[in-house]
């Protein structure tokens, strides 16, 4: 797959284009953001990925159309995972409502750049050793046995932030008070950072230990750092409006995490396969890109299907 420069740049400027547009509409909002608004938004931003799915198969075959797309789904649902913790750090720091459409937002938008330069690694890494997939391979394995472990409500009760926003707010002078959407304000005389400074800065640089785990997993489905960057860039850009959707309903997701899992898994497999094929006189098989995109589809039909009958059972 052989992607311009141009294209970079069309892409790029398109990205940009959209998160102006979505300032502009966030700074014009006077009322909360209802589940109502967000999923017309979802619905809007699935479709872009569905457009954007199409113009890839179109310009560069039916194959890379489908490893954007198992990339995407992939990375979507791994972003779910993040809502949790996005909720936590939201109500660690108080946030108004009418604010965290803004705090999302640009949130995001520091955790895609932040991403966009572990991709540009990853990709430099794959082309130089190409047995780093042995590590991404064990790397995802071991993720996904943490992940089938690992405990939605033990992991809401941990404070929100990380050390980088301690380590900010410990040497740089700060307020607790909220004044509307500014980063910094003047207390007698003295310019402070507000507390929208630090939630916006916590978003960020906590989703990239998100990335840590979800970049490696998009790779192991397409090596293409062109399509990588793009199913993060969809997942992320849809990820805010996601989060006033579930947010009444995180909590019902009972076996999100077993579902996770089981695709990071799959993945880990998959790219030890792929490993042992390319680096080894082995007879191994690998697993194609449309069963990957179906064993995704399937996994995630069952983990919904299975969460919102046991949502509906008595404690």
């Amino acid at each position: 797959m052989n992607v311009s420069p141009l294209v970079w740049g069309i892409t790029i400027a398109a990205l940009i284009g959209i998160i102006v547009l979505d300032l502009v509409i966030a700074e014009r909002r006077k009322t909360e953001f209802g589940p109502r608004e967000a999923t017309r938004w979802v619905i809007v931003y699935i479709a872009c990925a569905a457009v954007f799915a199409v113009i890839i198969g179109w310009k560069f075959g039916a194959q890379y159309a489908g490893e954007f797309v198992a990339g995407y789904l992939t990375e979507y649902s791994l972003s779910v995972d993040n809502l949790f913790v996005f909720m936590l750090i939201m109500s660690s720091f108080a946030v108004p409502v009418i604010y965290q459409h803004r705090v999302l937002l640009v949130g995001i938008v520091i955790a895609l750049i932040l991403r966009g330069t572990l991709i540009v690694i990853g990709a430099e890494l794959i082309s130089r050793f190409s047995a780093i997939f042995y590590l991404f391979a064990g790397f995802l394995l071991f993720t996904a046995w943490k992940v089938w472990t690992s405990d939605h409500e033990a992991e809401e009760t941990r404070e929100g932030g990380n050390a980088l926003v301690t380590w900010v707010s410990t040497r740089f002078p700060t307020t607790n008070e909220y004044h509307g959407t500014a980063l910094t304000t003047k207390i007698s005389g003295r310019r402070v950072l507000t507390p929208m400074a630090l939630v916006m800065l916590a978003i960020g640089t906590t989703d990239l230990l998100f990335a840590v785990d979800s970049i490696p997993a998009v790779f192991g489905i397409t090596q293409e750092a062109y399509l990588v960057f793009a199913a993060n860039a969809f997942a992320l850009m849809g990820l805010r409006q996601l989060y006033f959707l579930l947010k009444g309903v995180l909590g019902r997701l009972r076996h999100l995490n077993k579902g996770l899992a089981i695709i990071l898994g799959f993945i880990g497999l998959k790219l030890l396969l792929e490993a042992l094929h390319s680096t080894t006189s082995l007879p191994v098989p690998t697993i194609p890109i449309w069963f990957s995109l179906l064993f995704i589809v399937v996994v995630l039909a069952v983990t919904a299907a299975t969460s919102v009958r046991a949502a509906g059972r008595p404690e």
